[in-house]
């Protein structure tokens, strides 16, 4: 496999894209994988983003300027593209021939010759075959980053905390239980649901209980008022 069938190697794309800043346009020559096109040459105008595509190397060909891959093209061997000189033609001297007098006796008149007529030869417009245009990788666009809601309950509070990414969007803050419920509501998950009941439950239980206490103790201060105000 000769030189100009391997494709550009890393130290030639350099080469290239030194020469590219220096203000020269390096000719190459299509290799095999290049297709129909393999064996003419061109002249590489840029070198785009290579994380970007696989062809980033800018080609110039005929009218065309098309993104190829390093596979595709080869550095032109030297002298690749000059018009071979043209021989020379030594002119021949031509000795001058010297007409002799006719003598005619009887001058009959000859009949008069039609020119055949030339046909017109028809107009065959050449057209000029171009290189289909390859379709230039397009990147992929980068999504947004995930984003997190929490519902979390920790020491008799229920805290609600967004974040996207890395980014905090909400700091943890503190929600009504009917408003946890409403929101684990939307969860179709039975054991959720019963884990939030239960949790409800076990704090309804507590409020109930302290609640009980609160009045057993209100009653007792209510009796110690009234013998107060009667000893007064």
């Amino acid at each position: 496999m000769g030189a100009a069938d391997q494709g550009l190697s890393d130290d030639e794309v350099r080469g290239i894209r030194e020469a590219l800043a220096a203000g020269r346009k390096p000719k190459v020559v299509f290799t095999a994988a290049a297709g129909q096109i393999a064996g003419q040459l061109g002249q590489v105008v840029e070198l785009t983003d290579p994380s970007v595509s696989d062809e980033f190397v800018v080609v110039r060909f005929g009218r065309d300027e098309l993104p190829f891959s390093p596979a595709d093209v080869a550095v032109a061997p030297r002298g690749a593209g000059r018009r071979p000189a043209e021989p020379k033609v030594e002119a021949v001297p031509v000795e001058p021939v010297v007409a002799e007098p006719e003598f005619v006796l009887d001058r009959v008149p000859q009949p008069r010759r039609e020119e055949p007529k030339v046909q017109e030869e028809s107009k065959v417009e050449a057209v000029e075959t171009k290189p289909a245009r390859r379709a230039v990788k397009a990147a992929k666009p980068k999504g947004p980053a995930g984003l997190t809601v929490t519902l979390a309950y920790a020491e008799g509070e229920w805290t609600v905390a967004a974040q996207q990414g890395a980014k905090a969007l909400a700091k943890p803050y503190v929600v009504k239980p009917a408003e946890a419920l409403r929101m684990v509501a939307l969860v179709d998950v039975p054991g959720v649901h019963e884990a939030v009941e239960q949790i409800l439950a076990a704090e309804r239980s507590e409020a109930e209980r302290q609640a009980e206490k609160l009045r057993a103790e209100l009653a007792e201060i209510e009796a110690r008022l009234a013998e107060l105000r009667e000893a007064g």
